[in-house]
C-alpha cells in the first residue's frame, strides 16, 4: 500500500495536481470542460433558465474524468482532495489561456 501525501496549503498541492495532469490529452479535456462550464454558467444567467446550473458538475466533472481515466490512466485527485482539485482546475485554466501551461 503507498502512503496518501497530506497537504497543508494549495501552494503545495498545486505541484502535484500538475504531476497528475501531465497528458496533454487530458489538459486538453479539463480546459473543455472548463471553457464550456464558464459558457452554460453565463448562458443560465443571461436567460435566467436555472435548470442549465444542473449541468455544471456533470460537464465540467465529465470531461475531467474522460481525461484521468482514458489518458492519465490514474484517480482524479478530486476524489481525495475535492477543494484544492476544485481550485486548482481553475488555476490551471488560468495558466493555460495565459501561455504557462500548454494545451
Amino acid at each position: 500500500m503507498t502512503e496518501q501525501r497530506r497537504f497543508q496549503s494549495f501552494k503545495e498541492f498545486y505541484p502535484y495536481y500538475l504531476e497528475e495532469h501531465s497528458d496533454a490529452n487530458c489538459r486538453r479535456l479539463h480546459y473543455v470542460g472548463s471553457l464550456l462550464v464558464i459558457a452554460v454558467l453565463v448562458y443560465a444567467i443571461a436567460t435566467l433558465q436555472w435548470a442549465y446550473l444542473l449541468l455544471l458538475p456533470v460537464i465540467g466533472y465529465g470531461f475531467a474524468w474522460v481525461g484521468h481515466f482514458v489518458f492519465e490512466k490514474n484517480r482524479p485527485a478530486t476524489f481525495t482532495y475535492p477543494l484544492y482539485s476544485l481550485m486548482g482546475d481553475w488555476v490551471m485554466l488560468k495558466d493555460m489561456l495565459t501561455g504557462r501551461i500548454r494545451l
